[in-house]
């Protein structure tokens, strides 16, 4: 018999090297990290860009200043859109009610 014992190693694995509290609470902030980051790229893509036309003020401008919708019969629905754009420096905001008025005309 020899007189020098051969030792076994054990493999180390993954789990030994990092505890689950440890795995759970990476995880977690690899989650966090993953949601803020897709917050901020939505919200950097979602406001687009004007160029300034007023200082010192906010100031809305409107595409179109008029529409015709020529005759339309009584109980139809109909729809029309506008983009408003802040073209001021100032931010723009509205405080009383309604924010927005709809004025029939001829």
């Amino acid at each position: 018999m020899s007189k020098y014992k051969t030792k076994k190693h054990k493999k180390t694995s993954f789990r030994d090297v990092l505890p689950a509290p440890l795995l759970i609470v990476l995880a977690g902030m690899v989650l966090v990290a993953g949601a803020l980051f897709a917050v901020w790229k939505i919200g950097q893509s979602s406001a687009p860009q004007v160029p300034i036309e007023v200082n010192g003020s906010p100031s809305l401008k409107v595409d179109k200043n008029e529409v015709d919708l020529g005759d339309v019969p009584l109980g139809k629905t109909v729809t029309v859109s506008f983009q408003l754009a802040n073209v001021g420096d100032k931010t723009l905001n509205f405080s009383e009610k309604p924010y927005v008025e709809v004025k029939e005309g001829c």
